[in-house]
Parts: structure tokens; C-alpha cells; sequence
């Protein structure tokens, strides 16, 4: 499922990214919605809200390093949710890392293409692989928050959003209990 989801998430941004790159012109947005959804060609050396434009190379070994890290982990994950998310966050990190290696200015210093404008007067321009990694790390925490683990396991304590089962608790303190003579 990892795989998979991060597949389609790369193959999604790579093919979008490339009909962009071939139809927009970085001076003439496409409004879709007025001012709210827009279509507009950017290049982006930084983050998001362009912080660190002249770090490029940094967030290029981070990429790899993430790519790294959920290679690893993929051997000990057997949650479908967990999957997912690492599936979204691995393809988005893909998408990104594809750019920054071999797109202009050059090799592991290149630009990330971002297209998508949501009122884009007060939100940064994203592309799909900004989004699947944004909705792979929403999907994690939610997944922490309600107590699922990699292992496909489950947290049922109050700490992971979950009350203790009523029944349960009361055999808990039989069993703590000594026993009365």
C-alpha cells in the first residue's frame, strides 16, 4: 500500500508539474475563481512561504533523508492508515526531491515548480507534492492522536485519546487487589 500510494502521489505531481511547465507562463496567471483559485507558474528555491531560498541544497538532503527514513521503516509497518500517510509523505518527498535535483538552476540546487494558488495574496503557491505532504502529516497525527502504531497495534489508554474500558478497569483492580483472608 506504501508503494502504491506513493506512486500515484509522485506520478501526479511529475505529470502535472510537466503539463504546467509546458502551458503556463510564470507572468500570466489563470483564474479560475477570480482571485481565489488560480493556476500560476512559480519556481521556488525555498520552503514553504519561501523561507530559506538559499538553502536548497539543505532541504535537498532532507528530502532524502525522510525518503531514507520511511524506506526503513516500511519493514516493520503493518497499520493500512500508517501506510498511507507514509505513502502521501514519501511521494510528496519524491516530487520535491525529483526538482530540487534536476531542475534549473541546477544539479541538487534546482527549483521546486508550484502552481496551485488558493487566494495566493495571503497563501503560499503549492503543487501536489507540497499537498500529499501536507495530507500525509494531518493523517499521522490524527493516527497518533487516536493511538494507532506502526506495528498496527493500538494504544487503548487515556493518554492516546481513548477511555479505558469500563469492564476492564474494574478487572484491573480485582486483579491488583490482595487477596482478603
Amino acid at each position: 500500500m506504501l508503494v502504491g500510494v506513493a506512486a500515484i502521489a509522485l506520478a501526479a505531481d511529475v505529470v502535472s508539474k510537466a503539463i504546467v511547465v509546458a502551458h503556463l507562463r510564470p507572468d500570466q496567471p489563470v483564474h479560475l475563481l477570480g482571485n481565489v483559485f488560480e493556476l500560476w507558474l512559480t519556481r521556488n528555491p525555498g520552503a514553504a512561504f519561501s523561507v530559506g531560498t538559499g538553502e536548497t541544497a539543505v532541504f535537498t538532503v532532507i528530502a532524502f533523508g525522510v525518503i531514507v527514513y520511511i524506506a526503513r521503516t516500511a519493514r516493520n509497518l503493518y497499520s493500512l492508515g500508517w501506510a498511507i500517510a507514509l505513502g502521501l509523505l514519501l511521494g510528496g518527498a519524491a516530487g520535491n526531491l525529483g526538482d530540487r535535483i534536476f531542475r534549473a538552476p541546477g544539479l541538487f540546487r534546482g527549483d521546486v515548480v508550484d502552481w496551485i494558488g488558493v487566494v495566493p495574496r495571503y497563501y503560499p503557491i503549492f503543487n501536489l507534492a507540497d499537498s500529499a505532504i501536507v495530507c500525509g502529516g494531518i493523517l499521522m497525527v490524527i493516527l497518533a492522536m487516536r493511538g494507532y502504531h506502526l506495528d498496527g497495534t493500538r494504544s487503548t489508554d487515556a493518554s492516546a485519546g481513548q477511555e479505558p474500558d469500563a469492564a476492564q478497569a474494574g478487572a484491573d483492580a480485582e486483579t491488583a487487589r490482595p487477596a482478603e483472608q
